[in-house]
């Protein structure tokens, strides 16, 4: 007899996926990605699944499995995923330099800077703050300009 009952791990498709019928998710994804993406509703912190579902005129459950089957992540991770596109668009832009991690945070939606950087390293694997240095290395002249910048601050 086995010391320990150790069983294998089945996958399980939760009920309410099955719920939505194939056609209707096609819909719903196409509108979630209208809603999300084309009006950048990722970038609004307070934007919430309810509050998609409430615009879809439909329930959280159903969002929750358009999301899951169609995009094979959660609601979360879904609108991050968006944020941290966007904010890599923003860190390696020169317009931008100058921004604070708590801005660029900001601009893409996130509540705070901690979940901006657990979710950029979750996705990139490095710092937002790497990310960015590694891209002004790779243009040497803004990195001086960022240097003599903060000397300058420094020295006030």
């Amino acid at each position: 007899m086995a010391k320990y009952n150790i069983t294998e791990k089945r996958e399980k498709e939760a009920a309410y996926r099955s719920l939505v019928s194939p056609r209707l998710m096609d819909e719903m994804k196409e509108k979630i990605l209208n809603i999300i993406v084309m009006q950048k509703k990722y970038k609004d912190k307070d934007y919430s699944a309810r509050k998609l579902a409430e615009d879809l005129g439909t329930n959280t459950r159903y969002v929750s499995a358009v999301v899951n089957v169609k995009f094979h992540m959660n609601y979360a991770s879904f609108v991050n995923k968006y944020r941290i596109e966007e904010a890599m668009s923003i860190l390696v832009d020169k317009r931008y330099q100058n921004l604070r991690m708590e801005e660029v945070s900001d601009m893409v939606g996130f509540a705070n800077r901690q979940s901006f950087y657990a979710s950029f390293y979750k996705i990139m694997k490095m710092t937002p703050r790497d990310y960015r240095l590694q891209h002004l290395q790779q243009h040497p002249s803004q990195v001086a300009k960022r240097t003599a910048k903060k000397q300058q601050e420094a020295a006030k």
